[in-house]
């Protein structure tokens, strides 16, 4: 068995223990005014499932708790993209949303597919674009939206915002992301990635991450919060009712990454 197809069978079975219901079929998800879909299985890169971390962001979103007003945001390994296109909805959403996942044919289809499926939740400020994108590759191409004419002159030289939502039990591909982070975070203070994992994913593979983070100049830190908190979001969610969702919400860890200061 594939290192990625053990991570399935351990995250698939951890799904009902750790996070309640399922949110695994061909059916589409709904959250609030977005459709979304998960890809079928093509590669087993897990893009076939949506886990709790995104719904974790997805309520702390609602609850406007990451500051991405006007802002240009790119997520990574985004699967059905709840937290970004979530995002794209709001009043004041950023001025550019990239989303990018593995450029296998059918998971980049089903990411593009919500992406166009969803346009008009879309607030007219806010600009998305759906990129096939490998982790630590050449990011030119994700750059290169930020030479856009539309966006100000001091948005081009990186994303303000980046989320990474459940990709760290892929451990072996830690250095990658750390890479991808630091080409394409903006070195601005107030830049933030936003890094969500599930409790399912072992300790260790998370504190490997977080170091070497940290050997790469960015200051990382875990914000814990209360596990006994009730879901705080207001929008409906299809198929879980607040129990369901408060359990997800319970069962994950998340930190916030910035540039170091010089």
């Amino acid at each position: 068995m594939t290192d990625a197809g053990h991570y399935e069978d351990i995250l698939g079975d951890s799904l009902e223990f750790l996070g309640g219901k399922r949110v695994v079929d061909d059916d589409p998800i709904t959250y609030g005014p977005l459709v979304l879909s998960v890809a079928p299985k093509a590669i087993s890169l897990l893009a076939d499932h949506l886990f709790s971390p995104s719904i974790f962001l997805a309520e702390r979103i609602e609850r406007g708790l990451l500051e991405c007003e006007g802002k240009t945001v790119v997520e990574l390994g985004a699967g059905a993209a709840l937290p970004s296109l979530l995002l794209s909805t709001l009043p004041n959403p950023p001025s550019l949303l990239v989303v990018t996942d593995h450029p296998d044919e059918v998971i980049f289809d089903n990411l593009n597919s919500s992406v166009m499926r969803n346009e008009g939740a879309v607030d007219p400020k806010c600009r998305v674009v759906a990129i096939g994108y490998d982790w630590g590759t050449n990011p030119s191409t994700l750059l290169s939206w930020n030479s856009r004419t539309w966006l100000p002159a001091d948005d081009q030289k990186g994303y303000e915002v980046m989320i990474l939502s459940d990709l760290l039990h892929f451990d072996t591909c830690h250095d990658l992301l750390v890479t991808s982070i630091t080409t394409l975070l903006k070195r601005s203070p107030s830049s933030r990635a936003h890094v969500s994992a599930g409790v399912y994913t072992k300790p260790q593979v998370c504190d490997s991450f977080v170091e070497k983070a940290k050997k790469a100049g960015l200051d990382i830190e875990e914000i814990h919060t209360d596990l006994s908190e009730p879901w705080l979001g207001k929008l409906p969610v299809g198929g879980l009712d607040a129990t369901d969702l408060a359990l997800r919400k319970a069962n994950c860890r998340y930190w916030v990454a910035r540039w170091s200061a010089p």
